[in-house]
């Protein structure tokens, strides 16, 4: 028996729900987490509600969530995280990866996409070994992506089971502007 896991247990993982925007501060005011305006927020969840899920605690504390949405055509139909987040009290549970699982799954075998993608502040090395212990590779770098401070992002890609040669991980250029995405 895994005692690091016995808090999700009592985890119950559902849709985002519009009041559930007047209950997650507690994990929008952690520093590594972007926060966006309400009209964002809302748009992924009619959108896309299917990736825009939220894990609560038995007490109904929200523990973390993620948001998502589907893109692209053709080879290139994917889904693109654009948000995970786990409250600090709630880290190092493995809620994490419950929340990438789940948003796989659901690129997978709903949206039958070819892969997963995600940016990620190139100096974040602990959340790019958290991907990449998840299967993510470093796709390409984008330069100066961050627009507050100029920080590139690392693309990082997951292929999923539709991309059985692994073709979505082919890259032709390295290095690109935010214009060339």
């Amino acid at each position: 028996e895994n005692s690091r896991l016995k808090p999700l247990i009592m985890t119950a993982l559902r849709d985002f729900h519009l009041l559930d925007l007047l209950s997650f501060n507690k994990v929008n005011l952690d520093p590594l987490t972007e926060t966006y305006s309400m009209n964002f927020y809302m748009l992924y969840m009619a959108r896309w509600p299917e990736y825009f899920r939220v894990a609560r605690s038995v007490n109904n504390d929200v523990m973390g969530y993620i948001i998502a949405k589907a893109e692209g055509e053709k080879e290139l139909w994917h889904g693109h995280v654009s948000a995970v987040t786990v409250s600090p009290q709630y880290r190092r549970m493995g809620l994490a990866t419950v929340l990438m699982n789940d948003l796989e799954y659901i690129t997978d075998k709903v949206h039958n996409a070819w892969f997963v993608d995600l940016f990620v502040r190139a100096s974040n090395s602990v959340a790019i070994g958290f991907y990449e212990g998840l299967g993510y590779c470093v796709y390409r770098t984008v330069d100066k992506y961050y627009s507050g401070d100029g920080e590139d992002a690392h693309d990082m890609r997951k292929p999923m089971s539709i991309d059985a040669h692994k073709r979505s991980l082919i890259c032709k250029k390295k290095r690109i502007k935010p214009s060339e995405l």
